[in-house]
Order: structure tokens, then sequence, then C-alpha cells
């Protein structure tokens, strides 16, 4: 471990050669940087993982069946487990979704749960990320790079292997191909993601493509190779957000979806990965819901927690929550990338009378949960090793069977005061060891 350690510089500035960067809009300007990685791994065992990757898959398989539901009978609602307000007055529930079926009846083929463990080793799942998750090749090219500066750390530790990543995810793929090739949708390479989409679409041997390479003719998608040949497209991996999809449907003045798309997909002869409207299952007031969701559909206990979560469109709840905001988190439901919580304790008595008075006013609007002291984790600095705060990013995907990959993302906040870890943020990264005994 410490040669590994020792090469922590020879790591970062392989992932700079190679442009491992994330990029933000800020104040109207574009700029790249560096996601910052840490050698020191999240280490799990491999009894501990078992009970995850089951928590997971339970979890992942209830919010499939969610999405079924809401953009089908509705039962959930009928049957009052889930007030109809939350569902229909979301901005991720969409409409033009409604009755449609994807390919082998799967919504969420990657999700990106978002976890910490508390000082007592208890797991909380705090986010499920259902729409266009990020991150997983981050701690893919680190395993790569880590690898080939110090071998002796891996033949020396029991670590799972996670390079099968690219291979689940193009299973998935295939699954759901209505048949054609698969392709990799990038709004292009200013997008903050833009590097892993092209890396995911190298290792699955995926054509990387922008709107402007598909067309679609009688309900059918074509990619327009350089040499101008058309080759049907059977499944989209789709890293544009749904109201960017498709002009025709959704923001008209999108300039990087690609036109009837939506048509294709309705008509069945494309796969759309990850489906238009998971917005609604990842809606952070529909979180509360989702131990719910466990026991109505798959009639089991959750084998994960949420954090403690309280809704302030119920009374009682609201009532709680003014009586103990000082020791809660707030959320925005409608924000993310660790934009829109706010810390009671932290706010000037001006700041804080505006937003009681705001939820009060819009109680949907928000959430409120007890602050989980999660688990510090070691990282270096300075090359001294300090405690900072950190969450893990489980990758979770669905195709023919649910399946959770034995890795995962540690993102962790370089602030020695902050929980924030998001790298929108100014947060880094580190692997993820799952061990194989």
């Amino acid at each position: 471990m410490d040669d590994l350690f020792k090469q922590t510089e020879t790591v970062n500035s392989l992932l700079a050669r190679y442009g491992v960067k994330f990029g933000i809009y800020k104040d109207g300007v574009f700029r790249e940087q560096l996601f910052p990685f840490d050698p020191i791994p999240r280490v799990i065992s491999k009894e501990e993982f078992s009970v995850l990757e089951k928590g997971l898959a339970q979890r992942v398989d209830a919010l499939n069946c969610f999405l079924a539901d809401i953009y089908g009978e509705k039962r959930i609602v009928k049957d009052g487990v889930v007030p109809e307000e939350f569902v229909f007055a979301s901005s991720g529930y969409l409409r033009q979704c409604e009755g449609i079926v994807p390919p082998e009846g799967v919504h969420s083929h990657i999700s990106g749960i978002d976890l910490v463990q508390a000082k007592d080793g208890s797991w909380y799942v705090l986010e499920d990320n259902l729409r266009v998750p990020s991150g997983a090749s981050y701690p893919l090219i680190a395993r790569d790079l880590t690898r080939m500066s110090s071998p002796d750390t891996f033949r020396h530790n029991a670590v799972v292997d996670n390079r099968d990543y690219a291979d689940l995810l193009k299973a998935v793929m295939d699954h759901v191909n209505t048949g054609g090739i698969n392709v990799v949708l990038t709004p292009g390479r200013y997008n903050a993601a833009y590097f892993e989409h092209s890396y995911l679409a190298e290792r699955t041997g995926s054509v990387l493509v922008t709107g402007q390479d598909l067309t679609v003719e009688d309900d059918v998608v074509y990619y327009t190779d350089y040499q101008g040949s058309k080759v049907k497209v059977g499944a989209v991996y789709r890293r544009i957000s749904d109201e960017y999809l498709d002009p025709l449907e959704f923001e008209e003045e999108s300039l990087i979806g690609v036109p009837h798309i939506m048509s294709a997909y309705r008509a069945g002869n494309v796969a759309l990965i990850n489906a238009p409207g998971n917005g609604i299952a990842d809606d952070k007031g529909i979180y509360y819901f989702v131990p719910k969701m466990i026991r109505y559909y798959l009639n089991e206990e959750p084998i994960l927690s949420n954090a403690p979560t309280y809704l302030p469109f119920y009374e009682e709840d609201r009532r709680y929550v003014l009586e103990n905001f000082d020791r809660l988190v707030i959320k925005d439901v409608a924000e993310a990338g660790g934009y829109g919580v706010v810390f009671g304790s932290k706010l000037f008595p001006e700041d804080k009378a505006s937003l009681i008075a705001l939820i009060e006013e819009e109680p949907r609007r928000f959430i409120a949960q007890e602050v989980i002291d999660f688990r510090d984790m070691d990282i270096l600095e300075d090359g001294e090793r300090v405690p900072r705060k950190a969450d893990l990013r489980a990758f979770v995907l669905t195709g023919g069977k649910t399946v959770v990959w034995k890795s995962g993302l540690t993102r962790f906040s370089r602030n020695p005061d902050s929980f924030i870890v998001n790298s929108s943020q100014g947060g880094g990264f580190k692997d993820t060891w799952v061990l194989s005994r």
C-alpha cells in the first residue's frame, strides 16, 4: 500500500494526461478541471458488500416496478401509498411517457445509488439517481492506472477486479436492443461528463454520437457514419437530460436532441437507456416512499434504510421540521449536485426566517433529514493523513437481471468543515475496494 501512496502524483498526472476531467458552467463560463484522486481506498469486506448488494438490488427492483406502475395502471396511487400530489406535481413526471412500455420492461437500466456509512457502521441511502447517473468511469480508469503504477498493491490484496463494468453495461444494452447497433448519445465535449461518454463508448464497443448523427425515419432510428451510410440503431445510451432529448416533444429549442426519437421509442423500435420519465422516481420527495414501495411491490422488508426523512407536505412532519429546524438538513427537491442543501444550524436568523416562510408556502418543494454524522475517511493532504467526509455511489445495472457492480465511486469533501462531497462542489474521489475473501 505504501508504494501506491508514493505513486499518487504519477496517477493524477496520468489522469490529467488522459483527459479525466469534469466540466462545470459557472457565471456563464465553462471550466474544465481535474477530479482529484486520493490513493487511500475505501475498503468493503466481502460480507458487508453482500448485504449492500442485496439491499441495492431490492431497492432498484422496487423503483423499476414503481416506474412501470406510475406510467401504467398507477396502482400505488390508487391504493393511497403515494399521494398523487407527489407524482403529478413532480417536474420529473413526464406525461409524454404515459402508457409507454420500454423494451423488456426496464426503465432504470443504470441506477446510481448514493449511500453514507454512519459511525456505528450502519449504511443509509441518501439519494437515488435514475435519470443519467454518472461517475462509473472514474474508479474504472483510476484502478487501471494504479494497477499500472503499483502492480504489487493488487498482487498482495484480495480485491475484486472491477474491470467488468463495461461488460455489465454492454450486456444491459444488448438485452434491450431492438435490433441494430448500440450508441452512446452525448451532448458534446462541453458536457461535464464528456470524458465518461467517450470512455464508456470505447469500452462497450458502442458508437459515440451526437444528436446530429442520428435521424428518425418511419419511427426507426438511424446512425449516419462518416461515409454517409445509414445503420439502424437498436439501443441509445443517452447522456442527455429528458428535456433536451426530443425538441418535438420537450424543449423545442434543444439543438442536442433527436427529432422524433420519442416516436421511435413509443413504437418500440429503439431502447432508450435510461428511459425518459425516470425523474419521477428519483425526486427527493418520492425518496421518502421507497421503503413503502419495497413492501408494496415486493412484499419484503427493506434491507437498506433511508436517512430519517420528513415531508413538510404532511402537517405533522412540517411541525416537527419547524420545531427542530436547527438540527436538520433541508433539501430543495428540484436541485442536484449538492446545490439546494442547507444545514439549519448554519443559517443566519434572517435566512432561516426566509426559508421557513418558503417551506410553509411551498411544502412539497422541500424535504428535511436528520444530519447523519457519517464516517470520516482518511485522505492524503500534503503527505499527511487527514479525515474527511465521504459517500459512496453504487452502480446497479438492470437488464435480464439486476446486478450490483462490485466497486463504486467514493467521493470525499476536501473541506474539513463540509459534508458536501460532489465534484461540482470541489470534492475528490477514491477507489472502492470490495474484498474477495
